[in-house]
């Protein structure tokens, strides 16, 4: 069987994501997020992390870069630091103002352009291709946890 590499899932799914990270940039930048910052930005508005470690897990990320992006972003003003009254070693991160106005902006833009990259699909092609993406996803996390190294 001659499988050409390049319509494989794997490649065209890359090529598709390349594709989204290009237009969400570009459309983010303006309001003065980056693509990184998304899942963090959602992450401290809905309250589901507001430590660094979680942050991290929750966007599927290590330490050294959520450290490096964290800084950069309370740099920008988007976030701010709090010692955490629980644990004095560790801080508590919030929104900043700031953030807090720009993010409803900047959600909007990012359904805009899934909106705009999904418009000859019918509503049931595009939960299907959201369903199997999940799926895709679940399958490729269960995968990387097997083939972790154990220490």
């Amino acid at each position: 069987m001659d499988l050409d590499v390049l319509s494989t899932p794997g490649h065209l799914i890359s090529l598709a994501a390349r594709g989204f990270a290009r237009l969400s940039e570009a459309r983010l930048k303006p309001l003065g997020f980056g693509l990184g910052h998304l899942p963090v930005l959602v992450a401290l508005q809905n309250g589901r992390a507001s430590k660094q470690r979680d942050l991290a897990r929750f966007a599927k990320i290590e330490q050294p870069p959520m450290a490096q992006m964290l800084a950069r972003m309370e740099r920008d003003g988007l976030i701010r630091r709090a010692p955490d009254p629980a644990d004095g070693r560790s801080s508590r991160i919030t929104l900043t103002e700031i953030a807090e106005a720009r993010l409803p902006d900047a959600v909007a833009v990012l359904l805009r352009g899934n909106h705009e990259a999904l418009h000859d699909f019918t509503d049931q092609e595009a939960g299907l291709l959201v369903d199997l993406l999940t799926r895709l996803i679940a399958n490729l996390d269960r995968i990387a946890s097997i083939d972790a190294p154990r220490g």
